[in-house]
């Protein structure tokens, strides 16, 4: 893959926003790969560009990765020449990783013959975002590589966003914004947290309903930003969690749900060849109905999340439009 860098910043920075990877495997990449600048191998993480140089590099080939069922079940929401929309199903791992010994949605998705973009690497393709493996719901994959640049400088710009539903422990107090920095656990390494050192990460968060015990709350998402388990770990801050989300705090027994109830209900962003505004729905799975069937009064929650009253309840506080 090849790339002009756009601004001064370190060459691991860029690879890390561009790759979307752990730090380590971007030290990896450089130090042992070794990656081009203006056709010098380089070997330096901290290496400072300043802006304009082309920067280079190969994924290495990995182990063949196991063939995916392609009558998984895995619905298109949207699609043309230039990408494609699908519903992710949870318990699926978008991209393949060193971890990850099942097979994957990019792994469905070459299966299933997609023509995919090639500027996220060789585990990557197609893959502009990503959402957690329990997560469900809509995800765009870019077919070609313009695609892929525009799609991911509207996710840069937040020109492209998504609207979360999720069922959470506790009602919040109000509707409200969080900024408060992410990054990595300190103590514990594969959990994210709000550290002082973190990252920059702004969500609101709007209450939608109330279980008939009142002890669950059916709320809506939004981020300003895309870091790691940034909604979860945010609703931790707030002492709040999500349904089965037992790494950030939920304390119940656990329960043949089996997953976390999040759902990435909607998406939006302008077509990055035809200027069309694209939004899209993703229908709630059967475990996140089966839940506020069981535990809701159902008479106004089609209206709650209803795209134009959702969306419009955002609304409360300028920083949230």
């Amino acid at each position: 893959m090849e790339i002009i860098a756009q601004k001064a910043q370190r060459l691991d920075k860029l690879l890390q926003e561009i790759l979307h990877e752990p730090r380590n495997q971007i030290e990896q990449l450089i130090k042992k790969e070794g990656v081009f600048v203006d056709g010098k191998k380089v070997h330096k993480c901290g290496l400072k560009l300043k802006g304009g140089e082309t920067v280079r590099w190969e994924i290495p080939v990995k182990e063949s990765r196991p063939v995916a069922p392609t009558d998984l079940e895995i619905d298109i929401l949207y699609e043309d020449d230039h990408l494609l929309v699908i519903d992710k199903p949870p318990h699926l791992t978008v991209h393949p990783a060193p971890s990850v010994k099942e097979p994957t949605l990019v792994d469905w998705l070459r299966a299933k013959g997609i023509s995919l973009s090639t500027l996220s690497g060789e585990e990557r393709h197609g893959i502009v975002h990503r959402l957690d493996k329990e997560t469900s719901g809509a995800l765009v994959v870019a077919k070609t590589n313009e695609a892929h640049r525009n799609l991911a400088k509207q996710l840069e710009t937040r020109t492209m966003g998504r609207y979360y539903l999720a069922i959470i422990d506790l009602p919040l107090k109000e509707d409200c914004i969080v900024e408060k920095p992410i990054g990595r656990n300190p103590v514990r390494r594969t959990k994210m947290g709000v550290v002082p050192n973190g990252r920059y990460a702004r969500s609101a968060f709007v209450k939608l309903a109330t279980s008939k015990s009142g002890k669950e709350e059916l709320i809506a998402a939004k981020l300003f930003t895309g870091r790691t388990h940034q909604i979860r770990v945010h609703l931790e801050s707030l002492s709040r969690h999500i349904i089965n989300d037992f790494t950030y705090g939920f304390k119940k027994k656990r329960d043949m749900i089996g997953r976390v109830m999040l759902h990435a209900y909607l998406i939006y962003f302008t077509h990055p060849v035809t200027g069309e505004k694209i939004v899209q729905k993703a229908p709630l799975r059967d475990d996140f109905q089966d839940m506020l069937r069981n535990q809701f009064d159902m008479k106004d929650i089609d209206e709650k999340i209803d795209p134009d009253y959702l969306v419009s309840r955002f609304d409360f506080h300028p920083a949230a439009l």
